[in-house]
């Protein structure tokens, strides 16, 4: 976390539970974030809020305190059946990274989370949730799916988390938040925390009518881009696109590069002429197996892999820290897609590289994405370098299967350990 994002508000200085304290001093949390300053009196003190933040702004760990927090302030009976708590997410990769985020802060609870999402693990899954959580963190589809079969109820929900929640319009879930939120306690009988990148009508619409008034809060110091991304378009043939995409590439050396096209078509092809050219690739699409993504995102991370390829509905849930360019192979239709996808560099108040290539093909959306900026995008002429002779594409490596399984926690629990005081 760079130290520009952050403020002079200490964490060790907010009212949270003693436990919850033990996990974020020891995964090395010491001051708050904007977003986290913003919020955390308030979601600390049970006021329910809608909170604008971008991702890498610090709102994971905001919500996953105060849901902690909340759950271990009220203890419940020894005898007494979960989940208390519930988070949806609009993709299993953010998901995972909220369960991650969670079970790091909640290492000295003693409560058990469980991250139930689409595409794989779907036995081991079910078993967790009939053995007894308290926290579910997932995607809407798969836990209506495990609710509907009985495996677990919602009558006793204390705190929702929505997040990334323009994201599930887009994604089109908002039926089936709709569907969950029925069914649990009265808003006013739970804590509820909605975080989105943008406070549409939309999106305050559906807090207002299933999370009861929740306080608004924005950040005034968030941007739609942030300072710290540097931002450069080339204009460039489509024909010369992909030759000019190789040439940048192998000058630059990318460390994490996201390289995003408009389809899966051109996505596909992309890569190919990246491995052909040296340059080691692969394809980030939502129709490969879960396992198999995800040791694509694993490789990605360690710097194993350095360039990931996709489309937008491919990316969406990417949380990976660290990315050093991000590359717009072909310029989005939507404006807020473009945002979405720079967004994804100079995450957490780090610096990061931001080239997008405009042809004639795509070049019309450029005054729409300015306009929504209020800015324009430098533009430079092509460095005529990066304009090399490409050598043939080359199919990518089939990826052998992966049998391994993630492992799940047996552990019992008590919300009121003895170790621990309650609210202080």
């Amino acid at each position: 976390m760079s130290e520009t994002h952050l403020t002079k508000q200490l964490i060790t200085e907010l009212p949270i539970h003693d436990a919850v304290l033990d996990g974020l001093e020891e995964a090395g949390f010491t001051n708050c974030t904007p977003i986290q300053a913003e919020t955390l009196p308030r979601t600390l003190n049970g006021e329910s809020i809608a909170g604008e933040a971008q991702t890498g702004t610090g709102k994971t760990a905001a919500f996953v305190v105060a849901t902690l927090h909340h759950l271990m302030t009220y203890p419940v009976e020894e005898d007494a059946v979960g989940p208390w708590a519930i988070m949806l997410a609009p993709t299993r990769e953010l998901a995972l990274q909220i369960h991650r985020e969670a079970e790091l802060i909640g290492a000295y609870t003693g409560l058990k989370f469980a991250a139930v999402y689409g595409g794989t693990g779907y036995e081991s899954q079910r078993r967790q949730l009939r053995d007894g959580v308290d926290v579910i963190i997932g995607t809407p589809g798969r836990i209506i799916d495990f609710y509907k079969q009985k495996i677990f109820n919602l009558r006793s929900i204390e705190v929702v988390v929505l997040d990334e929640a323009d994201r599930m319009f887009d994604l089109g879930f908002v039926a089936d938040i709709r569907y969950l939120l029925r069914r649990m306690p009265s808003a006013e009988q739970r804590l509820n925390l909605l975080f989105s990148a943008t406070l549409s009508y939309r999106v305050m619409e559906l807090a207002w009518e299933h999370m009861g008034d929740p306080a608004r809060i924005a950040v005034e110091s968030e941007q739609r881009t942030a300072d710290h991304i540097r931002q450069i378009l080339y204009h460039v043939a489509k024909e010369d696109k992909t030759s000019f995409l190789v040439g940048m590439l192998q000058q630059i050396d990318p460390r994490r590069t996201l390289v995003f096209a408009n389809t899966k078509r051109a996505a596909e092809q992309l890569v190919g002429y990246l491995r052909g050219n040296g340059i080691e690739a692969a394809v980030i699409s939502g129709d490969i197996p879960q396992n198999k993504r995800e040791k694509l995102l694993e490789k990605f991370r360690t710097g194993e892999l350095p360039v990931l390829v996709g489309t937008d509905v491919a990316a969406r849930g990417l949380h990976i820290d660290a990315v050093s360019h991000v590359i717009n192979f072909d310029l989005p239709q939507d404006a807020e897609d473009y945002v979405h996808r720079i967004g994804r560099t100079a995450r957490a108040g780090e610096s990061g590289d931001a080239i997008t290539l405009a042809c004639d093909e795509y070049v019309f959306s450029l005054p729409d994405i300015e306009s929504y900026l209020d800015f324009k995008i430098p533009s430079a002429a092509p460095p005529a370098e990066y304009f090399i002779e490409l050598a043939p594409p080359k199919r990518p490596r089939s990826p052998r299967k992966n049998t391994a399984r993630r492992s799940a926690s047996n552990s019992r629990h008590n919300r009121s350990r003895g170790n621990h005081r309650a609210a202080r």
